[in-house]
């Protein structure tokens, strides 16, 4: 057993019972040190860098109001809809509760989607971090996961409908499908069945996987350490006396306070939205979800929440012209590789052979369950993003300045897909759908390729920082 401190002698009541504690759970004490006042963050993390701490606040307070609103909800398909209702006019403080849970969920995607942004201007997920942005990812696939879930629960018109078109996709998957859908809904329709389901893990099984990956993700951030904008490692260049960085600040008290002020602007922007805009004309709360959920009558148009659409617009441009153009890039691609792959033997057939079998299984099954798999795929493809990046440097400072561009396209092109997406089906949206979609797939695939193109700065050997 360890020898135990003593407090000084007049100390005061914080300083005794802080050493009362440190002699009892030093555990605490040595992960505090670890994580927070001995772990050494580069001093120049700039405005991108609030929103790792905001995703966690969100977490908390989707945590925190969920547990309220599961006190007086009803898992019921009988009872849903009036439960909600019951929180939001006669529990006091029911309307708020659940306008910060809502408002919440929007919320959480806006500032996951600004992080993990802030990763891929700054490679934030290349060596020595990809496990860190794998851990990422996959907290992005549970959020997503979480976010349908929850939709369902108010069990209005929108959540309902929504909610049976989605299932029904899975359908859409050869030999297994229509299988899936039903273990998925419980049942034939969505009915008391699903609501249950969803219910349970909503409330249990997700979070506590979300919350492990979070712990996960934070773990092994800590280990290797922060990026930076500049993509610099910091611990390459220590103190020879002490073998702290020499660019790098305690991340508490520096960056704990630093992010106060991000908490606040947040807050603000937060509490203005919950109080005055709740429902943001329609993109956080629809009109129809106002309206009990009724089977046999369908909603004029039917389209996910706002986070959903981008990868919903990419589902639905996928049709049988799209599955052609598809199956002629994938034999160019396959001619290409033959061609320039520079293989021989039997490997220089290699690509041909699987550009063939490719394309034929594009013809083999139906728009409909490539839609599902092109779904599927614009999330899946973001783990694969470590070893697509083939740029010889990390942050988009020293790479050249057509890359800025290229980022730049992405992020509207990705706009538009989501815009898209809320709006009813029409014969020119397809068409600016499919294009966004083969750029967005082109940015990845192309990715080993365009990332090592160009002239690209002298990287320093010290992080830029300028005082404010």
């Amino acid at each position: 057993m360890a020898e135990m401190k003593q407090a000084p002698a007049g100390a005061s009541v914080l300083v005794q019972t802080t050493t009362w504690l440190e002699n009892r759970f030093p555990t605490a004490f040595d992960a505090y040190k670890v994580h927070m006042s001995e772990y050494y963050a580069p001093k120049n993390f700039n405005f991108w860098y609030f929103f790792g701490a905001l995703s966690l606040l969100v977490l908390v307070i989707q945590i925190v109001t969920g547990i309220f609103l599961v006190m007086h909800y009803k898992p019921d398909a009988a009872k849903a809809f009036e439960s909600v209702e019951y929180i939001m006019r006669d529990v006091p403080w029911g309307w708020l509760v659940r306008y910060m849970h809502s408002t919440g969920a929007s919320a959480f995607f806006i500032v996951v989607y600004l992080h993990m942004f802030r990763g891929l201007i700054y490679g934030s997920y290349r060596k020595p971090r990809e496990l860190v942005w794998l851990f990422g990812c996959a907290i992005f696939l549970c959020l997503m996961a979480e976010a349908f879930m929850g939709y369902l629960l108010p069990w209005g018109q929108m959540s309902y409908w929504g909610a049976q078109v989605i299932i029904n996709l899975f359908a859409a998957i050869p030999f297994v499908g229509p299988d899936l859908s039903l273990l998925i809904r419980g049942d034939y329709v969505v009915g008391d069945a699903t609501l249950n389901r969803f219910f349970s893990f909503h409330v249990i099984a997700v979070p506590l996987v979300l919350l492990g990956l979070v712990v996960a993700h934070l773990l092994a951030l800590h280990d290797v350490g922060s990026n930076n904008p500049d993509g610099i490692e910091i611990k390459a260049k220590k103190d020879p006396k002490t073998g702290i960085p020499l660019d790098g600040i305690p991340f508490h008290p520096y960056y704990s306070v630093h992010d106060v002020l991000g908490v606040s602007v947040f807050l603000m922007v937060f509490t203005a939205i919950i109080f005055f805009a709740p429902e943001m004309g329609g993109y956080f709360l629809e009109a129809n979800n106002f309206i009990p959920a009724d089977p046999l009558k369908t909603p004029l148009h039917i389209a996910p929440v706002w986070y959903f659409t981008p990868f919903y617009s990419m589902l639905r441009a996928v049709n049988d012209e799209m599955v052609n153009v598809l199956a002629v890039i994938v034999a160019l691609g396959g001619i290409l590789a033959f061609l320039k792959a520079g293989l021989t033997g039997f490997w220089k057939f290699v690509p041909l052979v699987l550009a063939v079998v490719f394309a034929v299984l594009l013809k083999t099954f139906d728009a409909k369950f490539w839609g599902v798999v092109v779904m599927g795929g614009a999330v899946i493809i973001l783990f694969a993003l470590p070893w697509l990046d083939r740029s010889p440097v990390k942050s988009i400072r020293y790479r050249p300045g057509w890359n800025k561009v290229l980022y730049g396209v992405f992020v509207v092109i990705f706009a538009v897909l989501g815009y898209l997406g809320i709006k009813p089906p029409s014969v020119v949206g397809t068409y600016v759908s499919q294009a966004g979609t083969l750029f967005y797939f082109g940015f990845f695939l192309l990715m080993p390729w365009w990332s090592r193109l160009g002239e690209f700065k002298a990287v320093p050997d010290r992080v830029t920082f300028h005082a404010h």
